[in-house]
């Protein structure tokens, strides 16, 4: 089994996991764990993800039975969205008191295909020089690349209806939840801290709903933000009616945009548990954190009454911005934590206290 990437280069491996072929963009995550939150997570909808770790699957993987009482609790979504895993090595022989099945067998289960074996190294290092590339696992070269990535991801992904999530302590705040692939932790975080979830799809309007509410949040999700138009729309509303607003990775291209800022594709993005931001304003804030994307907000096309908050310490790219006055805010990084470091869980309660 093969790797074959649209410019042209090949890397070979032994094929595992589902048999079929697949195409996608690829993508290198440098999380070292978490593959399970990873894989599960919408953001990665359409495109074969590279793990720069040397061994994936060794824990091996829980279902609902044996780890929690539902699987919400253990992924971010109820399948795998991404279309393909690239490794270096998968563990035969999974070594977690706690876990049912290996990851070959999972992915077998979710119809993924996987190829290990391969030079994930090199791999990387050809990412990193050309940027993300549509590739192909396959056992022979396509005869063509079509070019999916200029579509639109977040309908494949966004709930179709309205639904209302309970908390089991009601703190009396509600929030409109623009959902644009959410991850489940998102969910989970804002329900432990008692507040009412009005999950929305994301060409829905929130303040033609009937729906009462405190605030909106704009949630993760993949693709080009620019193609999210009802989204956008929906987030130019709530800066003209001063609602409180606070977004998530997508959701910080978002406000970007509808504030008439720009946002711009990154050479290859941010994906992993490891990457440090700084807030601006207070330089001795050093945050590790989670991150997916592959689009950013462009600093030099914030408007004038925005500001950044946190920047990247790695590129210096921007990690989210902030209205001067207002209660609007948005981070690029994942705050939940699901999975890496807990350092930004803080940023629920910054939102919440604005509510």
């Amino acid at each position: 089994m093969n790797l074959f990437l649209k410019n042209g280069q090949t890397f070979s491996g032994q094929h595992f996991g589902a048999e079929k072929d697949v195409s996608g963009e690829v993508v290198f995550t440098t999380g070292m764990s978490g593959y399970l939150e990873t894989l599960t997570d919408p953001s990665y909808y359409g495109q074969i993800i590279t793990f720069t770790a040397p061994l994936i699957g060794n824990y091996g993987v829980f279902d609902e039975k044996t780890f929690c009482q539902t699987v919400d609790e253990v992924y971010e979504s109820k399948k795998i969205w991404a279309r393909g895993v690239v490794l270096a090595e998968h563990s035969l022989c999974p070594s977690h008191e706690l876990a049912t099945q290996s990851f070959d067998a999972w992915l077998k289960k979710q119809g993924i295909p996987a190829i290990s074996g391969v030079d994930t190294r090199a791999l990387t290092r050809v990412l990193r020089e050309h940027g993300t590339i549509l590739g192909s696992i396959s056992e022979k070269a396509p005869t063509q690349f079509e070019d999916e990535l200029q579509g639109r991801f977040v309908p494949e992904v966004s709930p179709t209806e309205l639904e209302i999530l309970e908390p089991e302590n009601f703190s009396g705040k509600t929030i409109a939840f623009l959902d644009c692939g959410a991850k489940n932790g998102i969910f989970r975080n804002f329900l432990s801290r008692g507040i009412r979830v009005l999950r929305f799809p994301f060409d829905s309007n929130p303040f033609s709903s009937g729906q009462k509410f405190d605030g909106l949040f704009i949630s993760n999700g993949p693709g080009d933000p620019e193609t999210c138009h009802e989204t956008i729309e929906v987030t130019k509303e709530a800066l003209e009616k001063d609602v409180p607003v606070f977004g998530i990775c997508l959701g910080n291209q978002i406000l970007a945009l509808a504030a008439g800022g720009k946002t711009r594709k990154m050479k290859y993005g941010h994906r992993g548990f490891n990457q440090p931001v700084q807030e601006v304003q207070q330089k001795e804030n050093c945050l590790i954190t989670s991150q997916n994307h592959g689009y950013e907000v462009d600093p030099d096309e914030l408007p004038a009454d925005f500001e950044i908050w946190f920047k990247n310490l790695n590129d210096g790219s921007v990690e989210g911005i902030k209205h001067k006055t207002k209660p609007v805010f948005s981070v690029q990084f994942h705050p939940e934590s699901c999975g890496g470091p807990e350092d930004a869980k803080y940023l629920f309660d910054t939102f919440i206290k604005t509510l």
